[in-house]
């Protein structure tokens, strides 16, 4: 069988398009076993059909055998940020698919994607305390695995119920997946001792470049989305499988934190609302560049149909290299500077794609919001992962929370600012954002560097 999933209390495998049920047998090596790939290597042996994803996965932990362990840790964290960003694009490329399938109108699928939002809000008090109780491996690995299976979910739903039901889940554990994998993250860099952290969230981009490559061409074959979503999740699971054995034991992270006092409300350090300010300014510029870029280039900068995509492309591509390049200019020059920097990219960007609504400006604009949203984010939560005040999780927890509002509302501030406005100057108002990432940075450069 190429992979077996849970639904109403049975297993089903999946085999050259046939459907046959198994008993729940298999899946208790999930439990027996110390890792996914002992699980997966004593099910090929049992299995003769099998064969080939056992030598996948030997092959996998073979190639990391002569790195060190540090270097594994670093390439399996780095994976479980690959995954969900290929999850997500996957989803996000295949979401005209399902609008079509369902018969839902455009403000019907309005209603549905913001089920999304209204997981990750469910958990968002939760996930912090998992994380911390829990340990993040163990949630690393729960909520990647669920992640990957709802996405099939979502796929196979029937009906807007079952749909609505797929996205809130869907939301929920991007969110304990997001406090999990930046706390397995910080746990890395704080090995390293250096900043690595930009690099994480940059394999993450680089992620949704291949979930949306691989979306394009399921979207142009014959194949049921189900096919293609259950592609990804066969995927998915082989790296999660692959890259579980070198995540940071949670051990090994409790007796990091050994020092740090217990949370309290009243001893949270006013340092983490800064930083969650910072990140909130970031992600309402993210937002405004995921949602307004193509609505900017198609109702303002008017150019061929051909390059109404040309600044959230330019966007999004200088948003994956900044963050491959932003831990060295943090590990040279500290990460208030970077702050500052990124602060002015995003203010220059913007006044200038608002100011000249052409083709090669806006575009260039564009170009320096993504490089400017790049790295506001990453080191907000790579700073309160190393406070120490409190533990990195829950620090963590309270700068992503507040830096998530910016994400969910900024979309929508512009749309209405646009409305009453203009977007020209909806888009001028945003770029002062920047300019408060720019100030907060000077005024706790010290503190935070």
């Amino acid at each position: 069988p190429c992979f077996s999933y849970l639904v109403r209390g049975k297993s089903f495998s999946f085999y050259r398009g046939k459907v046959r049920q198994k008993s729940h047998t298999k899946l208790y090596f999930l439990f027996k076993y110390r890792s996914f790939s002992a699980f997966f290597s004593n099910f090929a042996a049992e299995n003769k059909k099998s064969v080939l994803l056992n030598k996948v996965l030997r092959g996998m932990t073979v190639s990391l055998n002569h790195l060190s362990d540090l270097v594994r840790k670093r390439v399996a964290v780095a994976a479980y940020y690959f995954v969900p960003g290929v999850v997500f694009a996957s989803w996000a490329s295949r979401i005209p698919d399902v609008k079509q399938m369902l018969h839902l109108s455009n403000g019907q699928l309005g209603t549905v994607l913001f089920a999304i939002p209204i997981g990750q809000l469910l958990m968002m008090a939760f996930s912090g305390i998992l994380v911390s109780r829990f340990g993040s491996k163990k949630m690393i690995l729960l909520a990647e695995v669920i992640y990957a299976i709802v996405l099939f979910c979502m796929g196979s739903s029937n009906t807007v119920f079952q749909l609505i039901l797929s996205l809130v889940a869907f939301g929920m554990m991007a969110n304990l997946m997001n406090i999990a994998t930046n706390t397995q993250a910080c746990l890395v860099e704080k090995m390293y001792g250096r900043n690595i952290m930009s690099s994480f969230h940059g394999l993450w981009s680089l992620g949704g470049f291949s979930g949306g490559i691989i979306g394009a061409v399921f979207a142009n074959t014959l194949l049921p989305i189900e096919v293609h979503f259950g592609a990804v999740l066969v995927m998915s699971l082989l790296i999660i499988a692959f890259g579980f054995r070198y995540l940071v034991d949670d051990a090994t992270a409790k007796a990091e934190e050994e020092d740090v006092p217990k949370f309290s409300f009243k001893t949270i350090d006013p340092i983490l609302f800064l930083l969650g300010l910072m990140g909130f300014a970031g992600m309402f510029c993210e937002g405004t560049v995921y949602d307004w870029s193509g609505v900017y280039f198609s109702s303002v900068v008017k150019p061929d149909e051909a390059f109404i995509r040309a600044g959230y492309v330019a966007g999004m591509g200088a948003m994956t290299l900044g963050r491959f390049l932003a831990d060295g200019f943090v590990t040279k020059y500290g990460p208030a500077k970077v702050l500052k920097v990124c602060g002015g990219l995003i203010v220059g960007g913007l006044w200038l794609a608002a100011a000249l609504p052409y083709l090669i400006p806006a575009t260039l604009g564009f170009l320096l919001v993504g490089f400017g949203i790049s790295s506001s984010v990453p080191i907000c939560y790579s700073i309160a992962g190393k406070l120490g005040t409190i533990k990195a999780s829950i620090a963590i927890t309270i700068v992503s929370s507040i830096s998530f509002f910016g994400f969910l509302v900024g979309p929508p501030v512009i749309g209405w600012l646009a409305e009453a406005t203009g977007l020209r100057i909806a888009i001028s108002i945003a770029a002062c954002l920047g300019l408060m990432i720019a100030f907060v940075a000077a005024k706790v450069g010290k503190r935070i560097s």
